[in-house]
């Protein structure tokens, strides 16, 4: 069996653990094999290395990092030919990761063709964080044409994206973000960026149909009183708390409800079609090569990203 480059780690801790090492090639899925060319990180790459989800994940190792991912079909599958350029992210739910490596094996609904003109880097970095607001947004949230959504969060990778999709979508967006981000926001489709020092006076005071907390910081009973009726909060973060009122308060007229991403080729051809129209643009705060991975992990885990970190191989 062939082998390949891929960043693992063999017991949960530090950055300390994350090494640069050779791995076997990844079993084929239900799709294709993918050479990878570029990869995008997420706190949760982290968040898992750290131990935080141990008794999901488990004390199975060696682990890799990484969901996000761009590069080129190598061995055909999921009816995707070899050569087709090709970008996704793995379904995180089923605690598989690895796309921080020469070669990738989603299964076919994790994969999709990158429209021409689209850039690699581009559609790595848009991938899960496209899905999660998409999902969040319009599945979740269902929101209509001129609905007005408060976005908590919203200079960071998830709502970055979901300023502008709100926007596609036909929504009037409200921002929260640092004061420093304010404007940046605005660039992006925000009608109304507001700073967090205002937030508890804004929740106070106003009324929105849908609340999407990116941030992770806003509790529903603090977001409640600024729902219209029929108003849902959105949240990205889960808890078993969240799961059960995910699950109760569906048929109230104030919902909380937790977004939980699945891999769709469809959204994935739609997250390509809108960055390839230039109604949704990728926003990438640095890139790295996949041997400075420690440079990257320490960017993301400064907490002071804008955007996408990118991996290049």
């Amino acid at each position: 069996m062939r082998r390949m480059r891929a960043i693992r780690y063999d017991a949960y801790g530090g950055l300390e653990q994350v090494k640069l090492g050779e791995l076997p090639e990844p079993r084929l899925g239900t799709g294709p094999l993918v050479r990878v060319k570029c990869a995008a990180l997420n706190p949760k790459d982290s968040l898992f290395r750290k131990g935080k989800f141990a008794l999901l994940s488990g004390r199975k190792f060696p682990k890799q990092c990484g969901l996000d991912f761009a590069g080129v079909v190598e061995r055909e599958g999921g009816g995707l030919s070899v050569g087709t350029p090709v970008f996704g992210a793995l379904n995180e739910w089923t605690f598989r990761r690895g796309t921080l490596a020469e070669l990738v094996a989603p299964d076919a609904h994790e994969v999709a063709a990158i429209p021409p003109g689209v850039d690699a880097a581009d559609a790595a970095s848009i991938a899960l964080v496209g899905l999660t607001a998409l999902q969040a947004l319009r599945d979740v949230a269902r929101i209509a044409p001129g609905a007005d959504v408060l976005i908590n969060g919203a200079s960071g990778g998830v709502g970055t994206v979901a300023i502008q999709l709100a926007r596609v979508l036909g929504a009037k967006v409200s921002t929260v973000s640092s004061d420093e981000m304010r404007a940046f926001c605005t660039s992006l489709g925000s009608q109304e960026a507001l700073a967090y020092s205002t937030l508890p006076e804004v929740l106070a005071s106003r009324r929105f149909d849908t609340v999407f907390d990116v941030f992770g910081n806003l509790r529903f009973g603090k977001a409640r009183g600024a729902l219209k009726k029929n108003g849902v909060f959105v949240s990205t973060v889960p808890s078993l708390g969240r799961v059960v009122s995910d699950r109760l308060s569906r048929w109230s007229s104030h919902q909380e409800r937790l977004v939980i991403v699945t891999p769709r080729r469809d959204d994935l051809d739609q997250l390509g079609a809108w960055l390839r129209e230039g109604k949704l643009r990728a926003v990438i705060d640095s890139r790295f090569p996949l041997s400075d991975f420690a440079a990257a992990f320490g960017k993301l885990e400064s907490k002071h990203t804008h955007g996408k970190i990118v991996i290049e191989l």
